[in-house]
């Protein structure tokens, strides 16, 4: 059993590193799935509303902890340092996303509970499923946590700590070192709306107490049907909410025909207008070198009209699920060129481009 414990050390530890790389690669992803868990929480325990709801706003700080201290943790556990303290912190924290990947599973809420961050998808069992394997072997560590001989590694994990929290800084004063996500520089977003191969079925039925499955769909009227199950879901669709309109009609297809710069306006609560006047200069320089401007925003009409005639803001709006401009850049404002419907850069609003870097980039 001794050696069993061995192992497990090196499991969880190697896989609390993985899984924290990944989130402080994208706080601000662990960050809009905490708001979920929070705003859910808040709805199915109405007595705790208001505790639930002010730690909406803390969001951010909880993720930026939690994805440092997976790393931290796990690199602590690697090296021995304090193996009793850090086992009964290992614990806590699978106990903690235990609950939360359960009740994802059970209650059918947060179906996405970003355990890997955007790298790795995993259904809400699935997830649960991983952290009862990491609690099983987390107990075992901690039954033998005083056999674990402990070393002066300190230094390692403060220099952990702080790598850690300068990824984090860095991802969320720029943009996630390695974007993941379908929206990224090189994807082609049409391409990504449609199945990548013939979607492929398996039609179930039910005669006579009998599970029956067939690939074609049967003409034999007295099966009764259960359900239809996707073959190959790799090939499905990566892109399926991307929408824009205005009150006109659907634009859409008019963000992949020709150079379009996307001021991305996720939210008008929490925009840094501080940035609005480099990024107003880049909008007028780019209007006449066969760069088209196009704002996307999820705010109403009268909302959006006023903050645009405020800071001076000449371009044509459309509006996109606030969800989708989550996804599509993690910065608010942002900044996001496409040229037929490829991507050919995203910026953080720290990092407004030149007139000449986007024309260039859209060659």
């Amino acid at each position: 059993m001794k050696i069993f414990a061995q192992i497990s050390r090196v499991v969880v530890g190697l896989l609390f590193i993985f899984s924290g790389i990944i989130k402080l690669n994208d706080p601000i992803g662990t960050q809009y799935k905490l708001e979920e868990y929070f705003e859910v929480f808040a709805t199915d325990l109405p007595a705790m509303h208001d505790f639930f709801m002010a730690l909406v706003p803390l969001a951010l700080y909880f993720s930026v902890f939690l994805c440092t201290a997976e790393v931290v943790l796990g690199i602590a556990l690697l090296v021995a340092y304090k193996p009793k303290t850090i086992s009964w912190l290992l614990l806590a924290i699978i106990v903690f996303f235990t609950f939360l990947t359960f009740y994802s599973a059970y209650f059918n809420k947060v179906t996405d509970c970003g355990c890997f961050g955007a790298a790795i998808k995993l259904t809400p069992w699935t997830s649960f499923g991983k952290d009862i394997f990491l609690l099983i072997l987390i107990l075992v560590i901690v039954y033998y946590r005083k056999k674990f001989k402990s070393y002066p590694t300190g230094i390692i994990v403060v220099i952990s700590t702080l790598v850690s929290l300068g990824v984090a800084v860095y991802a969320l004063r720029h943009l996630p070192i390695v974007d993941m996500l379908p929206y990224r520089v090189g994807a082609s977003i049409p391409a990504q709306m449609k199945p990548s191969e013939p979607l492929r079925y398996q039609y179930i039925f039910e005669k006579d107490g009998k599970t029956l499955e067939y690939e074609q769909y049967p003409s034999d009227t007295t099966l009764k049907f259960k359900e239809m199950v996707v073959l190959n879901e790799d090939a499905k669709p990566k892109i399926t909410d991307y929408k824009v309109w205005n009150d006109a009609g659907d634009f859409t297809e008019g963000t992949f025909q020709g150079k379009k710069l996307f001021l991305i306006i996720k939210s008008l609560t929490d925009i840094n207008t501080a940035a609005l006047p480099d990024i107003n200069k880049l909008i007028n320089a780019v209007k006449g070198k066969g760069v088209e401007p196009v704002i996307l925003t999820s705010g109403n009409s009268a909302d959006i009209e006023n903050f645009l005639s405020q800071h001076q803001l000449t371009a044509p709006y459309y509006y996109v699920d606030a969800t989708v401009l989550k996804t599509i850049l993690r910065s608010n404002p942002g900044l996001w060129l496409l040229k037929d419907g490829i991507v050919k850069g995203k910026w953080h609003y720290n990092d407004t481009p030149t007139a000449d870097e986007v024309v260039e980039l859209a060659k």
